[in-house]
């Protein structure tokens, strides 16, 4: 289905529709709604999924979609849902966190998932150990420092002084330029 012209054109119409908007989707979202309401329109009739593009409207689906992200933002702000706080910029873990992703690109030869899992798994530990510091399975599993985290925060800190460079995008940048990449938008 997805290599047919009326898919790419449904595809296009409907990014346009969200665009007038002012709401914007990844196009792998559009594809996989316009992808489910089609097949499912096939099945329900029990018509081929070339006779369902009759009934598809990329501005009711644009519709759809917009009305979909304005329920969401709605529902998560009654509810006190937000973004999560942020660590300060001088955080020694987080400084680690970012300084890791440079050198797993270098290590993984540019394998982005593999990078992002690494500082992923990363960030859940920094703060498992910040929030769970009391967390008897973590026993003996954090060095020296254990479950004082001011403890580990100053061995840190020892260990890479100049942490507060990694929060510059500049420096950031550079530093995976020299492992070789770019991160560059199609």
């Amino acid at each position: 289905m997805r290599n047919t012209k009326a898919f790419k054109e449904a595809v296009a119409q409907t990014l346009a529709e969200l665009a007038r908007r002012g709401v914007t989707f990844a196009p792998a979202t559009v594809e996989d709604t316009i992808e489910k309401q089609i097949t499912t329109v096939s099945e329900r009739l029990g018509i081929q999924v070339r006779s369902a593009w009759r009934y598809f409207d990329a501005s009711v689906t644009a519709d759809r979609l917009a009305q979909s992200v304005a329920s969401y933002e709605e529902s998560s702000s009654e509810k006190g849902v937000g973004q999560a706080p942020m660590p300060p910029i001088d955080n020694p873990e987080l400084a680690l966190v970012l300084a890791g992703v440079p050198d797993s690109l270098a290590q993984t030869g540019g394998d982005l998932y593999a990078v992002i899992i690494n500082v992923a798994v990363n960030a859940w530990m920094a703060g498992h150990i910040h929030g769970e510091d009391g967390c008897t399975g973590c026993d003996g599993s954090r060095g020296p420092a254990g479950h004082d985290w001011e403890t580990r925060m100053r061995t840190i800190t020892e260990l890479q002084p100049n942490i507060t460079k990694w929060f510059d995008r500049d420096v950031w940048t550079r530093a995976v330029n020299d492992a070789g990449y770019t991160v560059t938008r199609r």
